[in-house]
């Protein structure tokens, strides 16, 4: 009995450990096909040289699969950045193991300059393609109180849920989309938006996160959340994914381009 119960004790592990972080496998995968239709033909070549085969699409989710490996515990803290309510980055204080914010900005330097210190460039760039998708999830810049919505418990559909499971996956999955379907759906922004996104800081895309945190958490606890609050949000989804996918490409063009 002991040895049946420990490969579904390993399942469960691994589908809590995937469900608190990143978008879900979708959302990363909608992000990755957006970024590759705006790089330059030059960076596409390049990058394409060193992931081989590998689309952008499915590297996004790499970063999630390997938490079950121990020797990637130290890129736990790079998901997320805290920024309590009323405070500023600086206030908050920046971790000492590094964060979404501090990893994007140093991964993007170490790879346009090629100066590696732990990562070798593929893993360096998989990493920097799952952390700028990830900090366009509202809930990857947390408020200090509730590790990111995971504590918030919600119902959705009338299904045990928590918050930041709803933003991960649960709005996207209930579209019933496939990734191409979506990305095909949001991808049409203007050249004055892809100049105003890919114009601002990783700073400016934290803010950006936070500051949609009041709407996020407008509802009560244990609330069945549905077809009100996706209507609510679905907007803010479309738009971070499609903004995340513009602003990853910006940066591997600028470092490949």
């Amino acid at each position: 009995m002991r040895q049946r119960l420990q490969p579904l004790l390993l399942i469960l592990t691994l589908t809590i450990s995937l469900q608190s972080f990143g978008w879900g496998k979708t959302g990363h995968r909608v992000i990755g096909l957006i970024a590759e239709r705006h790089l330059s033909k030059k960076a596409l070549r390049e990058i394409r040289n060193i992931m081989g085969n590998e689309s952008i699409a499915y590297a996004g989710n790499w970063m999630d699969f390997i938490r079950s490996n121990p020797d990637y515990d130290y890129t736990h803290p790079w998901h997320y950045a805290t920024i309590p309510d009323g405070m500023t980055y600086e206030e908050a204080g920046i971790p000492q193991e590094g964060d979404v914010i501090q990893t994007i900005e140093r991964l993007f330097n170490e790879l346009k300059t090629k100066n590696f210190s732990e990562e070798d460039e593929l893993t360096a760039l998989k990493f920097l393609i799952h952390l700028v998708e990830d900090i366009h999830q509202p809930l990857h810049v947390g408020n200090g109180q509730d590790l990111g919505g995971n504590d918030v418990k919600v119902k959705w559909f009338w299904q045990s849920s928590n918050l930041h499971r709803v933003w991960d996956s649960e709005m996207i999955d209930s579209d019933q989309l496939s990734y191409t379907e979506l990305a095909n759906e949001i991808d049409f922004p203007s050249s004055s938006q892809i100049s105003d996104w890919q114009s601002d800081s990783v700073l400016d895309w934290a803010y950006e996160s936070m500051a949609f945190r009041t709407q996020v958490y407008a509802f009560t606890q244990e609330s069945n959340l549905g077809y009100l609050y996706m209507y609510d949000n679905w907007s803010i989804v479309e738009q971070r994914l499609l903004q995340a996918g513009v602003r990853l490409a910006g940066l591997l063009n600028e470092i490949y381009g």
